[in-house]
């Protein structure tokens, strides 16, 4: 993908990655939907960047979501490229974790995004171009001790790309699963605890992370490059998303699934 030119939606656009996305994709000629809650965060983030859209809403309100979708294919006529971003981690141990932080955690991280990337797959089926890009985690290749939450909702986004890839595999539109490790943002700050409040401080392992802007570069690199699942990580964490990597004959073999006619057969059955 060249992005000179086209249009790329990222939700959790104020800050960390998201913020680092918009400023990389600014460098190579994008034209940039912004959206996260604080309208104010996003404009700052704007400011570094020319051809901007900015779209406040909270990922968890599906009508604002509608909205959003309306006035962001009107923008420029359509969405080539959109990051599903949005989200937040979890520090506390499953023992000691209320129910409440688990529904959150979900619906914000896995919910939200699936619904912000059905609202989309039309319109780019109809175009026949586009692609989609979800931020997972390594945490969502392996199960890392005080994210059972977050692990649930990034395992769960991995899934739903994968089998999304494989449906819409002769549509033109690409899906690229993104599994970073320890980037140096607010990520473990924000991060919510055994009740639901927020963790308020960081770990050295995030603050020793890779930089954003280095994290952004690779994932647009490894997109450009029409890699599938693009892993960004160093050292153990790197290994271990290795281990878990899913082959690309596998990926193969679920696209000549659908080529061969497997939805259609399914539907017949219905």
């Amino acid at each position: 993908m060249n992005y000179e030119g086209r249009v790329v939606w990222i939700t959790g656009a104020s800050s960390g990655i998201g913020a680092a996305l918009a400023t990389g994709l600014a460098q190579r000629g994008a034209h940039l939907v912004l959206s996260g809650r604080d309208e104010a965060r996003l404009a700052r983030v704007a400011e570094a960047c020319s051809q901007t859209l900015i779209l406040a809403f909270d990922v968890r309100d599906e009508p604002a979501l509608g909205d959003a979708v309306d006035k962001a294919i009107g923008w420029k006529g359509g969405i080539d490229l959109a990051f599903a971003n949005a989200g937040i981690s979890q520090r506390s141990r499953a023992l000691r974790t209320d129910m409440q932080v688990y529904r959150d955690i979900i619906e914000i991280d896995l919910t939200a995004q699936i619904a912000f990337s059905q609202a989309l797959i039309g319109p780019m089926a109809q175009r026949g171009s586009g692609a989609l890009a979800f931020i997972s985690s390594i945490a969502g290749k392996v199960g890392v001790p005080m994210r059972t939450a977050y692990c649930a909702a990034k395992f769960g986004l991995a899934g739903y790309a994968d089998a999304l890839r494989a449906e819409l595999s002769a549509s033109g539109i690409s899906v690229h699963t993104i599994y970073p490790g320890s980037v140096a943002t607010n990520v473990s700050r924000n991060a919510l605890t055994s009740d639901g409040s927020a963790r308020g401080r960081s770990d050295k392992a995030i603050d020793d992370g890779i930089a954003p802007g280095e994290a952004a570069r690779q994932m647009l690199d490894g997109i450009a490059g029409a890699e599938r699942e693009i892993i960004i990580a160093e050292g153990t964490e790197k290994a271990m998303g290795e281990m878990r990597r899913t082959p690309d004959a596998l990926f193969d073999q679920l696209a000549g699934l659908v080529a061969n006619g497997y939805m259609e057969k399914m539907e017949r059955e219905d």
